[in-house]
């Protein structure tokens, strides 16, 4: 399970634009890392949004924002046009981000049992540790509480 204080798992993933991405790359720059279970639904859209009003505040912090879901390349795309997002989204599609950050976890859903993305967010400092962890995050106002603590 990781810790605060640990070292961020490293992320190699496509894109929303089908661009490499590599969390090293960003190292020596403070990055906020959130996931969220599926793009352009209630939930995801309103703590996407929220981080995008936010987007200015978060870069005077020097802090890169970053979101990454099980969604494809495509849908990660059409997702971030939609609402303007300004940053980054990731596809975990084989979802081996969020094994390596613990949040694909089992979830009830209706009184079923199923595997799904947790709503998470981990702050990470400029030396590649994990500074802060949220764990069962709600959407709304998340965003806020994050920037609070950069």
């Amino acid at each position: 399970m990781l810790k605060e204080g640990d070292q961020a798992p490293d992320i190699r993933l496509q894109t929303d634009a089908g661009e490499q991405f590599n969390l090293s790359d960003l190292k020596g720059r403070r990055v906020v890392l959130y996931f969220y279970p599926k793009a352009d639904t209630p939930g995801c859209t309103t703590e996407a949004c929220e981080f995008r009003d936010d987007i200015q505040a978060f870069a005077a912090k020097d802090a890169v924002v970053v979101g990454a879901s099980p969604d494809k390349p495509a849908a990660q795309a059409k997702f971030k046009q939609k609402y303007n997002l300004p940053f980054t989204l990731l596809a975990d599609e084989e979802k081996t981000a969020a094994q390596a950050y613990g949040v694909w976890k089992e979830k009830n859903m209706y009184g079923r049992k199923v595997m799904g993305i947790e709503r998470s967010t981990f702050i990470i400092g400029r030396d590649g540790r994990v500074e802060k962890i949220y764990g069962k995050v709600k959407a709304k106002g998340h965003a806020g509480e994050v920037l609070g603590n950069l």
